[in-house]
């Protein structure tokens, strides 16, 4: 009786392996995918999208598909050789720390711009953060200090402006090529002295580095110089002023650049807060130009790339993109993950999307993933494990591609680190 209860039991075992549909999966190249270039895909001829500022404005229903980007900065504060005209030596470094986190605040929380009038915007993430970068060597914080009677100070009119001069960077920058180097400048005592001098909070920004200046006198605090820090990384990362002409972005009309609502005139209802104009807030961006920075971090050739830590290049297999719903992206992308279409979902991609090291696009049974001459690469001289379609039973993701599509640095032996 026991062996024939344990032959019955194994028959329906046995029964119910049968039933159990099989899995495989297999990495799919180009020539394999459903070619749809002959159909109508309602996309652009030459995906004139891959350069529109709008296609990179963050999806705030999906926001981990724009991976925050993360922008090497330090500090330089100048004195005259006598260690005078500036934030007291003591009291310097927590000067810095106070400008560097008020900034990376303000960016994490822009807030609605007021202009265009009866705009909906809401708030637009910037997706991007400062991160204080030293040298490399131990106990170098990014933050340095200078002593020169000649270069020590700012003077932004008259006959002895130097805002624009580059001296002082040529001289004392560090790492130049990778990190943005902020110069906290007092005005000159002399032009402080003069009624006719404005030793306000200004700055200028000169290719991949900029000037901030003040009166920087002791008492003064970091938070206080932080509108025009921002104001100023923005010129370097692509951004204009807004009010007197086209900036390139549809969302940031003209206006009469009020300082605030009660300056009188047109002011009580075109007063701008957006960061790159002159006012009391400089809290907002719009969403064009959030999508402008992210545009030129992404292309590839842009000399203000290499001030991103790249975090593109190692995969993070605690961001998984998975892609449940229909989601197109118009953009380029530097992802920092594996991505992972499940049943259901379907992804489009229109333009170049760069892979970490050792990532893959899986794609499930009953997941889609189209290809629009899109490139597919890994932008760190490495590889990638390329696409990989799952079948179950008869069900299979499936692939498609629509005019010429690349997929480049595939290895099938790479080890993730």
């Amino acid at each position: 009786m026991v062996r024939r209860a344990s032959f019955c039991i194994l028959l329906v075992v046995i029964g119910l392996g049968a039933c159990v549909p099989r899995y495989s999966e297999r990495v799919v190249f180009p020539l394999e995918m459903r070619d749809l270039s002959d159909e109508r895909t309602g996309v652009a001829a030459h995906n004139e999208c891959c350069t529109d500022p709008m296609s990179y404005v963050p999806d705030t229903a999906h926001l981990d598909h724009t991976p925050i980007r993360r922008i090497r900065v330090n500090f330089h504060f100048m004195y005259d050789e006598a260690g005078r005209y500036n934030i007291p030596r003591e009291d310097a470094e927590a000067f810095a720390m106070s400008l560097y986190w008020a900034c990376n605040e303000r960016l994490a929380d822009l807030q609605a711009p007021f202009l265009p009038v009866g705009n909906n915007f809401g708030k637009t993430p910037s997706r991007y953060r400062l991160v204080l970068t030293g040298n490399g060597t131990p106990g170098d914080k990014g933050i340095y200090y200078h002593y020169d009677d000649e270069l020590y100070y700012f003077v932004a009119q008259g006959k002895d402006r130097n805002n624009y001069r580059r001296e002082v960077i040529t001289k004392y920058a560090v790492s130049s090529d990778t990190v943005l180097n902020i110069f906290l400048m007092p005005h000159h005592p002399d032009s402080v002295a003069s009624d006719t001098y404005r030793s306000a909070i200004g700055g200028i920004a000169l290719g991949k580095h900029t000037k901030v200046a003040g009166k920087l006198t002791a008492g003064e605090q970091g938070w206080q110089y932080q509108s025009t820090t921002n104001h100023e990384v923005g010129h370097i990362l692509g951004l204009q002023h807004t009010w007197a002409y086209n900036d390139g972005c549809d969302d940031t009309p003209r206006h009469p650049n009020c300082w605030n609502r009660n300056s009188g005139g047109a002011c009580d209802s075109l007063a701008s807060n957006n960061m790159m104009d002159y006012n009391a807030w400089q809290s907002a961006l719009s969403p064009c130009q959030v999508g402008l920075i992210h545009r030129n971090l992404a292309r590839e050739h842009m000399s203000i790339r290499s001030l991103l830590i790249p975090n593109w290049c190692r995969r993070d297999t605690n961001k998984t993109i998975v892609i449940t719903d229909s989601v197109v992206w118009y953009g380029a992308k530097d992802l920092e993950s594996d991505i992972v279409i499940e049943d259901g979902g379907s992804l489009r991609i229109m333009c170049r999307v760069s892979m970490p090291r050792a990532a893959s696009i899986r794609v499930r049974p009953g997941g889609k993933l189209f290809l629009d001459k899109a490139r597919l690469h890994n932008a760190c001289g490495d590889y990638w494990r390329g696409i990989i379609t799952e079948k179950l039973g008869r069900r299979e993701g499936q692939v498609f591609k629509n005019g010429e599509v690349l997929v480049e640095d595939v290895s099938l032996t790479v080890a993730a680190d």
